[in-house]
């Protein structure tokens, strides 16, 4: 493949793709040309926040523009009857009593589509000129060790896909590549040690950790995602309003109970294994859950 001409990192705002941005600023990783932030509308007010701080003290400062993107809000997108809506995956309650799952369409209709958009624009091409065969950006993704399974090729021959923190060396079991803790390390090392998950408010993949959390520390998103859950027990407005209503009961926790009242305060196994860490790393394990990578949604985790 031809050298790319544009290197862009596909920003979540979480704890990999902030350690990216902060690597390449500090010159430890290739400078980045552009930064790109998909924006669903409901990420909570502490990573608008974390996003703020990133432009103003990390990118603006290295003249690395920081592009804001959205599709939509997917909050709202959901319960308007007149908007177009991806599905988001919901845990069904089936008329027989067995459970189901809606199909995930928002990742690539919220994250992926107006990354891609913004990047033929950035290249000089955008919808609807096709962009020349080999003319490429580089699309650098945030994606650690821990994790390097998610890690595909891109699907669109404008775009290659790399994952710088695969290939650093220097990680703390002397591997190749970073771990997310390396990750966490390194952000409170630097003074970034409050970077927050990067996901919806109201994901249906948020694990009983986060929505532990959510509740006991951030009441207004809390109260949203309840209310939320209590709006789309019929499904999404739009196929309601068309003569298409949901062949079940919708909820967001996976228990299929309301989300005020789902056993949330009950620790997974994966949590609990999880809590098994030495003294060094419990500090970062209020972090149990990774967030939403456009590239890689990372909400199955149990």
């Amino acid at each position: 493949m031809t050298r790319p001409a544009l290197r862009i990192l596909s920003l979540g705002a979480g704890v990999q793709s902030t350690t990216v941005a902060l690597l390449a600023a500090a010159h430890v990783l290739p400078p980045l040309d552009a930064a790109i932030f998909a924006d669903t509308g409901w990420e909570t007010d502490e990573v608008y926040a974390h996003l703020d701080r990133l432009e103003a003290e990390v990118f603006n400062p290295g003249g690395t523009p920081l592009y804001r993107v959205s599709a939509g809000h997917i909050r709202d997108d959901a319960l308007n009857p007149t908007s177009r809506f991806a599905s988001m995956p919901l845990h069904i309650r089936n008329p027989d009593g067995g459970d189901g799952l809606l199909r995930r369409q928002c990742t690539d209709q919220y994250k992926l589509r107006p990354l891609k958009q913004k990047a033929r624009e950035l290249l000089g091409y955008p919808v609807p000129y096709a962009v020349p065969r080999g003319l490429h950006a580089e699309m650098q993704i945030g994606i650690s060790r821990d994790e390097f399974h998610r890690a595909r090729d891109s699907d669109v021959q404008y775009l290659s896909s790399a994952f710088p923190l695969l290939h650093l060396p220097g990680a703390a079991d002397g591997r190749e590549g970073w771990t997310r803790q390396d990750c966490l390390r390194y952000l409170r090392t630097h003074g970034w040690s409050t970077t927050p998950r990067s996901s919806c408010v109201g994901c249906p993949f948020h694990t009983n950790a986060h929505w532990r959390n959510l509740r006991d520390t951030q009441p207004k998103e809390w109260a949203d995602a309840v209310a939320f859950d209590h709006a789309i027990r019929a499904g999404n407005a739009r196929g309601n309003a068309r003569g298409r209503p949901l062949l079940g009961t919708a909820y967001l926790h996976r228990s299929r109970q309301p989300l005020d009242q789902a056993p949330i305060d009950r620790a997974t196994p994966r949590e609990w294994a999880e809590r098994q860490t030495d003294l060094l790393d419990q500090a970062a394990e209020t972090e149990i859950e990774n967030g939403c990578s456009p590239w890689s949604c990372r909400g199955g985790r149990g």
